[in-house]
Protein backbone atom coordinates (compact mmCIF):
# COMPACT_ATOMS: atom_id res chain seq x y z
CA UNK A 1 0.00 0.00 0.00
CA UNK A 2 1.23 3.48 -0.85
CA UNK A 3 4.96 3.99 -0.84
CA UNK A 4 5.64 1.82 2.22
CA UNK A 5 6.59 -1.83 2.20
CA UNK A 6 5.59 -4.33 4.85
CA UNK A 7 9.18 -4.58 6.07
CA UNK A 8 9.58 -0.81 6.28
CA UNK A 9 6.46 -0.46 8.40
CA UNK A 10 7.30 -3.44 10.62
CA UNK A 11 10.64 -1.80 11.43
CA UNK A 12 8.73 1.19 12.88
CA UNK A 13 6.27 -0.77 15.03
CA UNK A 14 6.11 -1.07 18.80
CA UNK A 15 4.12 -4.32 19.08
CA UNK A 16 2.00 -3.54 22.12
CA UNK A 17 0.23 -5.61 24.79
CA UNK A 18 -1.09 -3.47 27.64
CA UNK A 19 -4.45 -5.07 28.43
CA UNK A 20 -4.88 -5.38 32.20
CA UNK A 21 -6.17 -8.93 31.80
CA UNK A 22 -3.02 -10.11 29.96
CA UNK A 23 -1.39 -13.24 31.37
CA UNK A 24 2.10 -14.71 31.15
CA UNK A 25 0.80 -17.11 28.50
CA UNK A 26 -0.53 -14.18 26.50
CA UNK A 27 2.86 -12.51 26.67
CA UNK A 28 4.64 -15.64 25.49
CA UNK A 29 2.40 -15.86 22.40
CA UNK A 30 2.76 -12.14 21.86
CA UNK A 31 6.56 -12.27 21.94
CA UNK A 32 6.59 -15.13 19.45
CA UNK A 33 4.37 -13.09 17.14
CA UNK A 34 6.61 -10.04 17.51
CA UNK A 35 9.64 -12.06 16.48
CA UNK A 36 7.82 -13.52 13.50
CA UNK A 37 6.70 -10.07 12.35
CA UNK A 38 10.18 -8.51 12.78
CA UNK A 39 8.92 -5.43 14.62
CA UNK A 40 11.03 -2.64 16.09
CA UNK A 41 10.13 -3.16 19.76
CA UNK A 42 7.90 -5.10 22.14
CA UNK A 43 5.91 -2.89 24.51
CA UNK A 44 4.43 -4.41 27.67
CA UNK A 45 3.37 -3.45 31.18
CA UNK A 46 6.23 -3.17 33.69
CA UNK A 47 5.36 -6.48 35.33
CA UNK A 48 6.05 -8.29 32.07
CA UNK A 49 9.42 -6.76 31.21
CA UNK A 50 11.35 -9.67 32.79
CA UNK A 51 9.21 -12.15 30.85
CA UNK A 52 9.95 -10.49 27.52
CA UNK A 53 13.65 -10.25 28.35
CA UNK A 54 13.79 -13.96 29.19
CA UNK A 55 11.92 -15.02 26.05
CA UNK A 56 13.54 -12.58 23.62
CA UNK A 57 16.79 -11.27 25.10
CA UNK A 58 17.85 -9.67 21.82
CA UNK A 59 14.59 -7.79 21.27
CA UNK A 60 14.11 -4.14 22.15
CA UNK A 61 11.77 -4.05 25.13
CA UNK A 62 9.62 -1.03 25.94
CA UNK A 63 7.40 -0.43 28.95
CA UNK A 64 4.95 2.15 30.24
CA UNK A 65 5.03 4.52 33.21
CA UNK A 66 2.12 6.32 34.88
CA UNK A 67 -0.16 4.34 32.60
CA UNK A 68 -2.85 5.02 31.57
CA UNK A 69 -4.07 8.03 33.56
CA UNK A 70 -0.85 9.95 34.13
CA UNK A 71 -2.18 10.94 37.56
CA UNK A 72 0.63 9.30 39.48
CA UNK A 73 3.06 11.20 41.67
CA UNK A 74 6.24 12.11 39.82
CA UNK A 75 8.26 10.16 42.38
CA UNK A 76 6.18 7.06 41.64
CA UNK A 77 6.60 7.51 37.89
CA UNK A 78 10.33 7.91 38.38
CA UNK A 79 10.60 4.75 40.45
CA UNK A 80 8.48 2.82 37.96
CA UNK A 81 10.79 3.95 35.16
CA UNK A 82 13.89 3.08 37.16
CA UNK A 83 12.58 -0.40 37.95
CA UNK A 84 11.52 -1.05 34.36
CA UNK A 85 14.91 0.02 33.05
CA UNK A 86 16.68 -2.09 35.63
CA UNK A 87 14.63 -5.09 34.49
CA UNK A 88 15.76 -4.53 30.91
CA UNK A 89 13.40 -2.04 29.32
CA UNK A 90 15.39 -0.01 26.80
CA UNK A 91 12.46 2.31 26.08
CA UNK A 92 10.01 4.02 28.45
CA UNK A 93 6.63 5.42 27.39
CA UNK A 94 5.37 7.76 30.13
CA UNK A 95 2.00 9.49 30.47
CA UNK A 96 1.96 13.17 31.41
CA UNK A 97 -0.53 14.69 33.85
CA UNK A 98 -3.15 15.70 31.29
CA UNK A 99 -5.03 17.89 33.75
CA UNK A 100 -1.90 19.88 34.56
CA UNK A 101 -1.36 20.47 30.85
CA UNK A 102 -4.95 21.59 30.32
CA UNK A 103 -4.63 23.97 33.29
CA UNK A 104 -1.58 25.53 31.67
CA UNK A 105 0.71 24.26 34.44
CA UNK A 106 3.51 23.50 32.03
CA UNK A 107 6.23 23.77 34.66
CA UNK A 108 4.58 20.84 36.46
CA UNK A 109 4.45 18.89 33.23
CA UNK A 110 8.11 19.66 32.56
CA UNK A 111 9.18 18.61 36.06
CA UNK A 112 7.18 15.38 35.82
CA UNK A 113 8.91 14.41 32.57
CA UNK A 114 12.31 15.47 33.88
CA UNK A 115 11.89 13.22 36.92
CA UNK A 116 11.37 10.20 34.70
CA UNK A 117 14.23 11.25 32.44
CA UNK A 118 16.57 11.44 35.42
CA UNK A 119 15.43 8.05 36.73
CA UNK A 120 16.15 6.22 33.47
CA UNK A 121 18.85 8.28 31.75
CA UNK A 122 19.88 5.57 29.29
CA UNK A 123 16.38 4.68 28.11
CA UNK A 124 14.65 6.06 25.04
CA UNK A 125 11.94 8.24 26.57
CA UNK A 126 8.60 8.61 24.81
CA UNK A 127 6.17 11.11 26.32
CA UNK A 128 2.48 10.31 25.89
CA UNK A 129 0.58 13.60 25.61
CA UNK A 130 -2.93 12.19 25.04
CA UNK A 131 -3.34 14.38 21.98
CA UNK A 132 -7.05 13.69 21.40
CA UNK A 133 -7.89 14.93 24.91
CA UNK A 134 -5.73 18.05 24.56
CA UNK A 135 -7.36 18.86 21.23
CA UNK A 136 -10.86 18.17 22.53
CA UNK A 137 -10.62 20.14 25.77
CA UNK A 138 -8.26 22.94 24.81
CA UNK A 139 -7.08 23.04 21.20
CA UNK A 140 -3.96 22.80 19.11
CA UNK A 141 -1.79 25.43 20.87
CA UNK A 142 -1.60 23.40 24.08
CA UNK A 143 -0.65 20.27 22.14
CA UNK A 144 2.22 22.14 20.50
CA UNK A 145 3.29 23.66 23.82
CA UNK A 146 3.30 20.29 25.59
CA UNK A 147 5.46 18.78 22.84
CA UNK A 148 7.97 21.58 23.26
CA UNK A 149 7.93 21.12 27.03
CA UNK A 150 8.64 17.41 26.53
CA UNK A 151 11.62 18.31 24.37
CA UNK A 152 12.87 20.75 27.03
CA UNK A 153 12.64 18.00 29.65
CA UNK A 154 14.75 15.56 27.67
CA UNK A 155 12.26 13.39 25.79
CA UNK A 156 13.33 11.43 22.73
CA UNK A 157 9.81 11.04 21.34
CA UNK A 158 6.40 12.59 21.74
CA UNK A 159 3.58 10.06 21.53
CA UNK A 160 -0.07 10.68 20.75
CA UNK A 161 -2.06 8.41 23.02
CA UNK A 162 -2.42 5.60 25.51
CA UNK A 163 -5.29 4.13 23.53
CA UNK A 164 -7.32 4.07 26.75
CA UNK A 165 -8.70 7.62 26.86
CA UNK A 166 -12.35 8.17 25.86
CA UNK A 167 -11.36 11.16 23.69
CA UNK A 168 -9.77 8.73 21.26
CA UNK A 169 -6.39 7.77 19.91
CA UNK A 170 -4.07 9.00 17.21
CA UNK A 171 -5.17 11.22 14.33
CA UNK A 172 -3.23 12.47 11.32
CA UNK A 173 -3.95 16.05 12.42
CA UNK A 174 -2.42 15.47 15.86
CA UNK A 175 0.62 13.78 14.36
CA UNK A 176 1.07 16.66 11.93
CA UNK A 177 0.92 19.20 14.77
CA UNK A 178 3.32 17.22 16.92
CA UNK A 179 5.79 16.69 14.09
CA UNK A 180 5.65 20.40 13.34
CA UNK A 181 6.33 21.23 16.98
CA UNK A 182 9.47 19.12 17.27
CA UNK A 183 10.66 19.61 13.66
CA UNK A 184 12.61 16.36 13.46
CA UNK A 185 14.52 16.88 16.70
CA UNK A 186 12.38 14.22 18.40
CA UNK A 187 10.59 11.20 17.07
CA UNK A 188 6.80 11.13 16.85
CA UNK A 189 4.96 7.97 17.85
CA UNK A 190 1.37 7.50 16.71
CA UNK A 191 -0.61 5.05 18.80
CA UNK A 192 -4.20 4.29 19.69
CA UNK A 193 -6.81 3.04 17.26
CA UNK A 194 -4.52 2.30 14.31
CA UNK A 195 -6.05 -0.90 12.99
CA UNK A 196 -5.57 -0.83 9.22
CA UNK A 197 -2.79 -0.28 6.72
CA UNK A 198 -4.66 2.80 5.51
CA UNK A 199 -4.62 4.30 8.99
CA UNK A 200 -0.95 3.48 9.47
CA UNK A 201 -0.10 5.07 6.13
CA UNK A 202 -1.98 8.23 7.08
CA UNK A 203 0.03 8.50 10.30
CA UNK A 204 3.33 7.97 8.53
CA UNK A 205 2.42 10.49 5.85
CA UNK A 206 1.57 13.00 8.61
CA UNK A 207 5.03 12.64 10.13
CA UNK A 208 4.99 9.66 12.49
CA UNK A 209 8.34 7.93 12.89
CA UNK A 210 7.08 5.11 15.11
CA UNK A 211 3.74 3.30 15.36
CA UNK A 212 2.21 1.70 18.44
CA UNK A 213 0.05 -1.24 17.36
CA UNK A 214 -1.74 -4.00 19.21
CA UNK A 215 -3.21 -5.55 16.05
CA UNK A 216 0.12 -5.52 14.26
CA UNK A 217 -0.41 -8.53 12.01
CA UNK A 218 -3.66 -7.18 10.55
CA UNK A 219 -2.04 -3.82 9.81
CA UNK A 220 1.06 -5.35 8.22
CA UNK A 221 -1.03 -7.75 6.14
CA UNK A 222 -2.49 -4.69 4.43
CA UNK A 223 0.96 -3.89 3.05
CA UNK A 224 1.28 -7.21 1.28
CA UNK A 225 4.23 -9.60 1.51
Amino acid sequence: MGSYTRAQVAALVDHTLLKPEATEADVASFVAEAQELAVKAICVSPTFVPTVRSLAPDATTASVVGFPSGKHLSAVKAEEARAAAAAGAAEIDMVIDIGAALAGELDRVRADIAAVRAAAPEAVLKVIVESAALLEFSGWPILVDVCRVAEDAGADFVKTSTGFHPSGGASPRAVELMAGAVEGRLGVKASGGIRTAEAATAMLDAGATRLGLSGTRAVLDGFGV
